[in-house]
C-alpha cells in the first residue's frame, strides 16, 4: 500500500513520522499522477484565504508550486499487472469508504 500527495517530501517525511504511518507516503510533483487520473483541480480565490488566514495552509509552501491545485482523494487497487480493479473518488473530501471496503477489495484480487 502507499500513499501520494502533492506535498515537498520535506512535509511527507514530518506526516510520516507525526502520524506514525505504516505505509509509503510519495510525493506528486506538480500533482501529474492526480493530473493523469484527471482528479486535479484548481482551490479558487475566495478559499485560498481561507486555506491560508483560518487554517494557516500555505499550499505554495507545502507543494513546491504556485499551482494552487489539490488532487480530489481517492484510493485505487491496482492489481500486479496493473489493472484497476477497484477505485472510488468524491470531490467532497469528507466521503471516503471505510477502510474494510478497501481490504475487501485487495483480498478480492487474484492471488491476495
Amino acid at each position: 500500500m502507499i500513499a501520494i500527495s502533492p506535498e515537498k517530501a520535506k512535509y511527507l517525511r514530518e506526516t510520516v513520522e507525526k502520524h506514525r504511518m505504516s505505509f509509503d507516503l510519495l510525493s506528486d510533483a506538480g500533482n501529474q499522477i492526480a493530473r493523469r487520473y484527471g482528479l486535479v483541480y484548481t482551490v479558487g480565490a475566495d478559499l485560498r484565504k481561507v486555506y491560508l488566514h483560518k487554517w494557516g495552509i500555505d499550499l505554495p509552501k507545502f507543494n513546491g508550486d504556485d499551482s494552487w491545485t489539490l488532487p480530489i482523494p481517492a484510493r485505487f487497487v491496482i492489481d500486479q499487472t496493473g489493472q484497476i480493479r477497484w477505485t472510488q473518488a468524491d470531490p467532497d473530501y469528507t466521503r471516503r469508504p471505510e477502510p474494510a471496503e478497501t481490504v475487501e477489495a485487495l483480498q478480492a484480487l487474484p492471488n491476495s
